[in-house]
């Protein structure tokens, strides 16, 4: 079986690593292959591609538009598995899809791990899973196709349940910023820094990434301070939204991190 690239980011020695989100169709409906080769063409060393879901609890004002206007423009999980049927001609960096358990299952769960491995896609971040379940039921056949289910922990989460998810899984550990949805912020309070350090302390197996409102060179760092890197969503989202060309919108993301 090959190697996973998540695993592969993560056993290399690059610091700061940067992750970025979108979410599929919401610029048009055929968007994703041309933002990954832009993304992959500036660097970035991992990409979440979301694809939409008509409730997205977990997500601020700026991804839930994004997702209205995916769906609106008629992206669905079979059609963003057909439009990267080949990106791996092209796009070599991890790639992770994130969404919501309803179309997935909707998919069927070993279809879409199936799917997932047959086009290169590595791993899954899925927000409503519930731990539980994955561990009884989805676990298995993720697995078998050797695509790393990637498990949130947040503020509220206990020491005992961190270790737990961190024991059970593999690739990395989302660390949320914060309790509240996503959504671009300018800095990290003493508290969510406490939050960081307290994760710091125990140990973990698995490395780390923080996402959550990052969106400039203050959160980044701080981000980057406790963990391997950043996930960038909203500011992303917001950018695409704004900027005439997607290439230019990847420009602008980079200099945001940088000053």
């Amino acid at each position: 079986m090959e190697k996973n690239r998540i695993d592969s980011l993560f056993e290399g020695s690059k610091q700061n690593l940067l992750s970025v989100y979108f979410c599929a169709g919401a610029t048009r409906v055929d968007d994703a292959p041309e933002i990954l080769k832009s993304l992959q063409a500036h660097n970035i060393d991992m990409v979440e591609i979301g694809f939409p879901f008509s409730d997205p609890m977990a997500d601020g004002v700026v991804i839930q538009e994004a997702a209205t206007k995916a769906l609106k423009n008629g992206m669905k999980l079979r059609l963003l598995f057909e439009q990267l049927k080949d990106i791996r001609k092209t796009v070599s960096m991890p790639l992770v899809f994130m969404g919501y358990l309803n179309p997935i299952m909707q998919f069927g769960f070993e279809n879409f791990c199936k799917t997932c491995a047959e086009v290169g896609i590595d791993g899954c971040i899925i927000p409503d899973l519930p731990f539980a379940d994955y561990i009884n039921d989805f676990k298995p056949i993720a697995d078998k196709y050797n695509i790393r289910v990637i498990m949130l922990v947040t503020p509220e989460t206990s020491d005992e349940r961190v270790k737990e998810i961190d024991a059970n899984t593999s690739g990395f550990i989302y660390m949320v910023s914060s309790a509240s949805t996503t959504g671009a912020q300018s800095s990290f309070d003493e508290q969510k820094q406490a939050y960081f350090r307290r994760i710091d302390s125990l140990n973990l197996k698995n490395e780390r990434m923080v996402g959550f409102g990052v969106s400039n060179k203050a959160t980044f760092e701080a981000a980057c301070a406790n963990s391997r890197g950043a996930i960038v969503g909203s500011k992303f989202v917001k950018l695409l939204a704004e900027k005439p060309t997607i290439d230019e919108a990847v420009v602008a993301l980079k200099q945001a991190l940088q000053e």
